[in-house]
């Protein structure tokens, strides 16, 4: 036999029997691994089963309290409901009469505003205007006279400080 193909049989036996004994301690290292889990798993199952086992009662007994609490829920949120719808409505028409208030209000203010203006024009025409011309009247008068006496109009005497103008102002 060819001393290559010896050597390569050898490497390949050496190889296999390497592959057997890691094969082999993978084996164990699982069994073990496999037998610390069950080991955990068993000790996680006895500490885990009574706090499920005391969840399951309190759920069995506050489901009875829950269907009640939602029920109670359901009702006061549909009343709710109601009482919003109303205070709703209550506020739009508070809003709307208030609206009508405010116009009424600057109705009034407008009317009383040009009746005002309205009574100032006429006391303006009926009143003001004739005492215009009833003084331009006395002024003319006044003068005529003063003129038909002799008496001139721009012959003041020395005590005397207030002007014409100012006497019919007074």
């Amino acid at each position: 036999m060819d001393p290559v193909l010896k050597i390569f049989i050898y490497a390949t036996a050496v190889a296999v029997i390497l592959q057997m004994f890691i094969l082999l301690g993978l084996a164990i290292s699982v069994r073990k691994t496999s037998a610390k889990l069950t080991k955990l798993t068993e000790e996680v199952h006895g500490r885990a089963m009574p706090i499920l086992s005391a969840a399951e009662g309190i759920l069995a007994d506050s489901r009875g309290k829950l269907d009640t609490v939602m029920t109670n829920l359901v009702a006061v949120t549909g009343t709710l409901k109601t009482q919003m719808d109303r205070v709703d409505a209550t506020v739009n028409d508070v809003v709307d009469r208030a609206r009508l208030q405010v116009i009424r209000a600057d109705d009034i203010v407008t009317r009383t505003l040009d009746r005002v203006e309205q009574t100032g024009e006429l006391v303006e025409h009926t009143v003001v205007s004739p005492v215009r011309q009833i003084t331009g009247i006395m002024q003319g008068l006044s003068v005529g006279i003063s003129s038909f006496l002799g008496k001139s109009r721009n012959r003041r005497r020395p005590n005397q400080r207030v002007t014409q103008d100012e006497e019919l102002f007074i």
